[in-house]
């Protein structure tokens, strides 16, 4: 902590979160009051119970995403993601809360879509605001922190090139301290050596170093225990920074076990209140879906019937969560229906897709009974797109961490389809691309981005040059 006065946030990050709070609550309240003004509708009970459940599941839901921890050394895109996902659950209970009690016609949809409309827009101006008002406080020496890095390496550098790229963290990067021999350091012209672990404890003792950050490697156990042991007897904040991306993680995450920490390398993102929400997502939109979607859906049908003899529906072993067989359906488009050991890839004037099908696999029309599989539950609307078993047995043997991508459930579509990543993979290479594409939305998954996708979906990725 930074002292005598500079350190305005930290002493009371208490009572900053209870401003927050309170703050959070008046716009989602004000908000609802304003859009029923507009409208000129009374206040009323009702109105008052559906902002009271707002504000309750809100509360939860920021308390689930940590909304209210510091986030001094965050941009300000991850608060607002964790501030706009506790919203989207608190939007969700109130539609729950609405249609379970049967009293959705007692409400006005314009106030009501005003409001959810109004109070993220609320939420996001006044953090942008407080963002401002401390960065400003920074850039004029208040609430700063002078910070020392211990390891002169490569993750010591990326270190250090993040706190220099972010002024608006108000941490002052004065260097690096590393005890090892000159041919151990990591000679670059990022890197300002001012000396070895003997001399920053001096500097830190001496009130001239607020925050250490340790960034030596994990398999120097012994000598980050000793340098932390040490500056146990200052008044530093002390972080260990140990380069785990060395190990590729997807969506880790610290927790205990009894008294073990444990950090997660390989997880899926869809545990407790995330997998709710994300199978009440499905639930909720795929039913709305279904409904849009029924009749041209059975128009669908009724030309696959006309246009070829055989099956209607193409049913096709997939792989699903944990790699567990599924079923999976399409509207047919071949004349075939191959789901054995060795199945090829639809190509270029294949002669195997009826001229009908190949419309449905252009407007990826063919795809749409998968909407019952969402609602089953063995799919999502969005995730990795499943293939067939025997691709799945032909690229995990290929590819590295290809299994990876079935930690979560597949999607009818996903980030790979948006970005291009679709159709026929006639070379290792465009298949790597499209996995490297499912583990990121596996790293990064959040029920905004899942709307963004789902959106980007409809406006661009139906279609895709290789799709035949």
């Amino acid at each position: 902590m930074t002292r005598n006065g500079n350190g305005v946030i930290r002493p009371h990050q208490t009572k900053l979160a209870f401003i927050y709070r309170i703050a959070d609550l008046l716009i989602i309240l004000v908000s609802l009051f304003v859009a029923c003004w507009i409208y000129n509708i009374p206040w009323q009970e009702r109105y008052a119970s559906i902002a009271l459940v707002a504000l309750i599941f809100y509360i939860f839901f920021a308390g689930k995403y940590d909304v209210y921890r510091s986030w001094r050394i965050a941009p300000l895109r991850q608060e607002l993601g964790q501030v706009w996902m506790s919203w989207v659950g608190a939007v969700f209970a109130v539609m729950f809360f609405i249609f379970a009690l049967k009293t959705s016609e007692s409400y006005s949809r314009a106030v009501v879509l005003m409001w959810l409309g109004f109070v993220p827009v609320g939420l996001t101006i006044w953090r942008m605001f407080l963002r401002n008002v401390l960065w400003w406080l920074r850039r004029n020496g208040h609430n700063t922190r002078s910070v020392a890095i211990v390891g002169a390496n490569e993750y010591g550098e990326r270190l250090g090139d993040t706190l220099d790229g972010a002024a608006w963290m108000g941490l002052n990067l004065i260097g690096f301290f590393d005890d090892r021999s000159g041919d151990r350091i990591l000679n670059s012209d990022n890197i300002d050596l001012l000396g070895n672990v003997d001399e920053l404890i001096n500097l830190v003792k001496s009130g001239k170093v607020d925050v250490v950050y340790v960034s030596l490697p994990l398999r120097a156990e012994h000598r980050v225990v000793e340098i932390i042991d040490r500056l146990g007897d200052t008044t530093a904040t002390v972080y260990y920074a140990p380069d785990f991306f060395a190990m590729d993680l997807l969506h880790s995450r610290w927790f205990t076990m009894g008294e073990f920490p444990i950090v997660s390398v390989y997880e899926t993102p869809f545990y407790g209140v995330d997998g709710w929400l994300k199978r009440l997502q499905d639930i909720v939109l795929g039913s709305i879906i279904l409904v849009l979607a029924s009749i041209p859906m059975l128009l669908v049908a009724i030309g696959v019937k006309l246009s070829s003899p055989g099956n209607v529906l193409f049913k096709q072993r997939r792989y699903g969560i944990n790699g567990q067989e599924i079923e999976v359906w399409k509207f047919r488009s071949m004349t075939v229906c191959e789901d054995g050991d060795n199945i090829k890839q639809a190509t270029v004037c294949d002669v195997r897709v009826t001229p009908f099908g190949s419309f449905l696999r252009r407007t990826s029309l063919d795809e749409l009974p998968q909407l019952f599989n969402v609602l089953q539950g063995t799919m999502s609307l969005v995730g990795p797109r499943p293939h067939a078993v025997a691709h799945n047995e032909e690229y995990r043997q290929l590819i590295h961490r290809y299994m990876l991508r079935h930690k979560v459930k597949p999607g009818m579509t996903g980030w790979a389809q948006v970005n291009g990543w679709r159709g026929e993979t006639d070379t290792l290479d465009k298949m790597e691309k499209r996995v490297q594409c499912d583990l990121e939305y596996i790293r990064n998954w959040s029920l905004l981005w899942d709307v963004r996708i789902i959106f980007s979906t409809v406006l661009k990725g139906f279609v895709g040059k290789n799709v035949y």
